[in-house]
């Protein structure tokens, strides 16, 4: 894989009746220089099979996982494995169940073409999902600024340069979640509008409790960041009942009060200056296990169950 100078990776979980529908869709997009590499994340009932890769006339490589690992790991694997094997190529991630069109895939590469740019990402200008989706999405992209100082306007889908990809694959986070540690990295981001398709076929995998995890652990790669945002907010919320407690001694003492307000107002005030200390201590004590757990390196190759290189150009 030496002379490779292009490289497609994409996470695959039990839908590999689909995986040979994209890998035509990605020869069609690229030609047969590009290879694939299909990361099947611990698929049981529908796994990847190499056929898919091989009828489209495609090199590709098919990496089988010890276990679910889920999305982002998988994608982790996937870029890891690519600069290890070969570090001179350029890496588009995407999804293999054609919510990433293939055919779209070029205009990121396009992008790289500037040397000021090193990661190339899809924004979405048209999506397929419900309108309950779409509100909690924007709900959820409101609570990561506020929490995290950042905004965040794009997902898995981008193309790397391959100093981008070894930046990355020197980052902990990569392991958390893939868009956070490109924010997080201070690579140069070039956005890209691009539309959203419909599915190759099937449902996603993902269920509501999944999308919500998948949120918090974007929040993850910025806990101290969260640590401060939420520091600050107790550290006023406490000032103001401290604030007001003094108010309600003034009025008790000068008389102005009825019978049972003060000490109503006195307790309620209270408890709101012990919960916002002990939530204060709470997520100084939980980011920083968060940190802690987010700074272990993980070697991928220790996830790798098995390794199949695949040669569709030439099929023996």
């Amino acid at each position: 894989m030496g002379s490779i100078s292009l490289v497609v990776v994409a996470p695959v979980f039990e839908d590999g009746d689909i995986a040979a529908t994209f890998c035509r869709d990605v020869r069609d997009a690229f030609g047969l220089e590009v290879v694939v590499v299909l990361v099947d994340d611990g698929s049981v009932e529908n796994a990847v099979h190499s056929s898919g890769v091989a009828e489209a006339g495609l090199k590709g490589v098919l990496i089988r996982l010890q276990r679910n690992l889920g999305h982002q790991r998988a994608i982790a694997v996937g870029i890891s494995y690519v600069t290890d094997k070969v570090p001179t190529a350029h890496v588009v991630v995407m999804d293999s169940d054609g919510e990433d069109i293939p055919a779209t895939a070029p205009m990121l590469l396009k992008s790289l073409k500037d040397n000021r740019v090193d990661v190339a990402v899809a924004q979405r200008k048209q999506r397929h999902e419900s309108i309950v989706f779409k509100a909690f999405y924007s709900i959820y992209k409101i609570i990561f600024t506020m929490l995290s100082g950042r905004r965040i306007t794009f997902g898995n889908f981008m193309a790397l340069t391959p100093a981008g990809a070894k930046v990355l694959t020197a980052m902990p986070e990569l392991w958390i979640h893939v868009a956070s540690c490109v924010l997080l990295s201070r690579l140069r981001v070039a956005y890209t509008p691009i539309d959203r398709g419909p599915r190759y076929g099937g449902h996603s995998k993902m269920n509501f409790s999944a999308l919500v995890l998948h949120g918090v652990r974007a929040l993850m790669v910025f806990s101290e960041d969260v640590l401060v945002r939420v520091c600050i907010l107790c550290a006023a919320v406490a000032m103001t009942s401290v604030a007001l407690m003094g108010l309600a001694i003034v009025l008790k003492t000068i008389g102005f009060a009825t019978p049972g307000w003060f000490s109503v107002a006195l307790g309620i005030l209270l408890l709101v200056l012990l919960q916002t200390g002990t939530l204060t201590l709470m997520t100084l004590v939980l980011s920083g296990v968060a940190r802690a757990s987010s700074l272990t390196a993980v070697d991928y190759r220790s996830q790798l169950r098995e390794v199949v290189e695949i040669d569709g150009r030439n099929p023996r």
